[in-house]
């Protein structure tokens, strides 16, 4: 598509968000402090049904993201090729992350297909931006649900950075921290031995 053309398929894509917006919902988000210059309020399935009308777009998904808009952004995770999307592009995506339902979604719509999804998760744990620790929690839970399986230093890593999120002041990065811990323990009982042993030291059993 030319310039042109994809900014008319923009267009094109916010009109059809008015026709499906949830007022109620939006009031929601605004309730739980999920704040967006614009927000329709449109549920996840319908973005999805959306979705699977566009299909893949790399040019489109890039220029969506770019909108300052709850929808665009979720629709833009939704039809990034998987193959397309490069760990420098991902960097800047998480920078340009608003919040954490943003980074939920491109984690569980993108990130987690990536095959350096893992990589850059270990990165992120390290970071110093409690909403790109969150993003690398949530990649390496999705991960573990998959039943990929660390290296031993991996697993050593993964728990010294979990540890330490555990006693952080942030809500949603201990939440984080905590999901991926029990979905690493879920992968067999020498895994959840190193969780329980791990949690117990700091009082943070999650059994």
């Amino acid at each position: 598509m030319t310039n042109e053309e994809v900014r008319q398929r923009i267009k094109e894509i916010k009109k059809d968000f008015r026709q499906i917006m949830d007022g109620a919902t939006a009031s929601q988000m605004r309730d739980r402090g999920l704040n967006y210059k614009v927000n329709w309020g449109a549920t996840l399935p319908r973005l999805r049904e959306m979705a699977d009308e566009i299909g893949q777009d790399y040019t489109l998904a890039v220029e969506l993201w770019k909108e300052n808009t709850r929808e665009c952004k979720i629709l833009a995770t939704m039809i990034m090729p998987h193959s397309e999307m490069t760990p420098d592009l991902m960097e800047l995506w998480m920078e340009q992350t608003p919040n954490v339902e943003i980074a939920e979604q491109a984690v569980f719509n993108l990130y987690q297909y990536l095959n350096f999804a893992s990589t850059k998760a270990f990165v992120w744990l390290s970071s110093e931006n409690i909403l790109t620790q969150t993003c690398g929690y949530h990649i390496l839970s999705r991960l573990f649900m998959s039943k990929a399986t660390p290296s031993e230093r991996d697993i050593n890593e993964f728990i010294d950075q979990a540890l330490t999120a555990l006693q952080s002041d942030s809500p949603i990065l201990k939440k984080a921290a905590m999901q991926s811990i029990v979905h690493f323990a879920d992968l067999g009982l020498v895994y959840e031995r190193i969780a329980k042993s791990a949690t117990r030291h700091i009082g943070a059993d999650f059994l």
